[in-house]
C-alpha cells in the first residue's frame, strides 16, 4: 500500500509539472509538420494567418518559399500539440496535407484533406475524409503514403462511443478509423475501424511497410483504465490484424495525456518506438524495440522534464529528438545510435525562452534532420552528425 501511494503521489507531481510547463510554454497554434520529397526538397505545413500554409525549402531549411494555402478561408484549423496539420509527399510533384477542422461543439471535428499535383503551387478543394458526418470527435489525424502511392489517413473517432451511449452501454475511450485513396487523393474509399478503445487525444504513429501494410502504434485504454500502447497492422482495403499490447508500463489513469508515441523500422525489419508514461515503475519518456510480448533494449530518454519525443531510422541508424523544460527555457536534445539502438550518443541542439512545438525527426539520403517550429525560430532545422 505504501509503495502504491508513493507511485500515485509521483504521478500526480509529474502531471502537475507537465501542466505547469504547458501553461508557461503553451505553443499557441505552433503545431507543424515537415517531410522531404524524393528530390531532397523539404516541405512544411503549419497554421499561418488562420489557415494551413505550405512552404518549401531547397536548402535544408535555411530559407523557405512564400506560403501557399491548402485550407479554405474562414475554416478553423487545429494546430496544437498532438493535433497539428500533417504533410506527406509522393513522386510527380504531389504534396498531400491533412488537418482537423474543429466544429462548434467542444472536442468535435472533421478530418480534412487537400492535395497539390503541381509541386505545391496550388491545392485542390479540401474534402472531408470520413463518411461519418456526425458532429462528434473525428480528430488527431495521421497521414502516410504507401510505396505503391496509396494515401492513407487515420484518426481518432467517437462514433462507437456515441452509439454505445445511445444504447446505455459503457465504452472505454474512443476508436481509431482509417481511409485510403487509390487515386492519389482525388477521392477516399469508405472509412473502416482499425481498433476500439484508443485514448481520446494522443497522436497516432503510422508506419508504411514494404508489403503494403501499415503498422500503427497508439495509446490504448486496456481494461479497466490502463493507458499503455497497442500495435496493429492493417491494409488500405480494410483488412485489420488483431492488436497486441506493445508497452507494459501499467499506467492507470482516467485522463488523456496528449502525449502520443512514434514508430520507425530498421533495415532488419525491427520496430523502434518512443513513448511517454507516468506508470509506477519508470515514469518519463522511453525508447525500445517492440518485440512480441515486451520491449527490448529499452532505456529512458532524458530526465524528468523530457517530453514529446520523436524517432526515425535509416538503415541501422536510429535518432530520437525530444524537448524538456528546465523552468526558464525549453531545450531541444537528441540521441543518435549507429547500431540499431544498442549504444547512444546524446546531443544538445538548441534552447528557446519562447513557445515551441514538438520536434520531428526526418530522414533524407541516409542523414537525420530535426525540425522544430518555435516562436523565436520558425520552421527551424538541425542536421545531426
Amino acid at each position: 500500500m505504501r509503495r502504491r501511494a508513493a507511485a500515485a503521489l509521483l504521478g500526480a507531481a509529474l502531471l502537475a509539472a507537465c501542466a505547469g510547463a504547458r501553461a508557461q510554454h503553451a505553443h499557441g497554434g505552433l503545431g507543424a509538420s515537415a517531410a522531404f520529397d524524393a528530390q531532397g526538397r523539404l516541405w512544411a505545413a503549419y497554421r499561418h494567418q488562420g489557415r494551413v500554409a505550405v512552404r518549401a525549402s531547397e536548402d535544408l531549411g535555411a530559407t523557405w518559399s512564400e506560403p501557399r494555402f491548402a485550407s479554405p478561408e474562414n475554416e478553423p484549423v487545429a494546430a496544437d500539440g498532438d493535433a497539428r496539420p500533417k504533410i506527406a509527399t509522393a513522386p510527380g510533384g504531389r504534396v498531400y496535407v491533412t488537418w482537423t477542422r474543429p466544429l462548434s461543439r467542444p472536442y468535435t471535428g472533421e478530418i480534412r484533406f487537400a492535395r497539390s499535383v503541381d509541386g505545391g503551387h496550388s491545392f485542390s478543394e479540401a474534402l472531408t475524409v470520413h463518411t461519418d458526418r456526425q458532429e462528434i470527435t473525428h480528430r488527431f489525424d495521421a497521414l502516410t503514403v504507401l510505396p505503391d502511392g496509396q494515401v492513407v489517413v487515420a484518426w481518432i473517432d467517437k462514433r462507437d462511443l456515441e452509439a454505445a451511449r445511445a444504447r446505455g452501454e459503457a465504452y472505454r475511450g474512443a476508436a481509431v478509423y482509417a481511409a485510403a485513396s487509390a487515386d492519389g487523393g482525388a477521392s477516399f474509399a469508405r472509412d473502416f475501424k482499425v481498433a476500439d478503445h484508443s485514448c481520446e487525444c494522443c497522436r497516432l504513429a503510422l508506419l508504411p511497410r514494404a508489403d503494403g501494410s501499415i503498422a500503427m502504434l497508439w495509446r490504448h485504454v486496456f481494461e479497466p483504465d490502463i493507458r499503455d500502447h497497442a500495435l496493429a497492422s492493417f491494409r488500405p482495403d480494410g483488412q485489420v490484424q488483431p492488436l497486441r499490447r506493445a508497452t507494459f508500463d501499467d499506467w492507470r489513469v482516467d485522463a488523456c495525456p496528449h502525449h502520443g508515441p512514434s514508430l520507425a523500422e530498421d533495415a532488419q525489419g525491427r520496430l523502434h518506438a518512443v513513448w511517454f508514461t507516468l506508470g509506477p515503475r519508470a515514469p518519463g519518456v522511453h525508447y525500445g524495440r517492440l518485440v512480441e510480448g515486451g520491449v527490448e533494449a529499452g532505456r529512458r530518454v532524458g530526465g524528468e522534464d523530457a517530453a514529446h519525443a520523436d524517432i526515425a531510422v535509416t538503415g541501422m541508424r536510429v535518432a530520437v529528438a525530444w524537448k524538456g523544460f528546465d523552468g526558464s527555457r525549453t531545450w531541444l536534445r537528441a540521441l543518435l545510435s549507429e547500431d540499431g539502438g544498442e549504444h547512444w550518443q546524446e546531443l544538445a541542439l538548441d534552447a528557446t525562452e519562447g513557445a515551441s512545438d514538438q520536434p520531428r525527426v526526418l530522414t533524407h539520403d541516409g542523414r537525420f534532420f530535426v525540425f522544430w517550429h518555435t516562436r523565436e525560430r520558425a520552421l527551424g532545422v538541425w542536421r545531426l552528425p
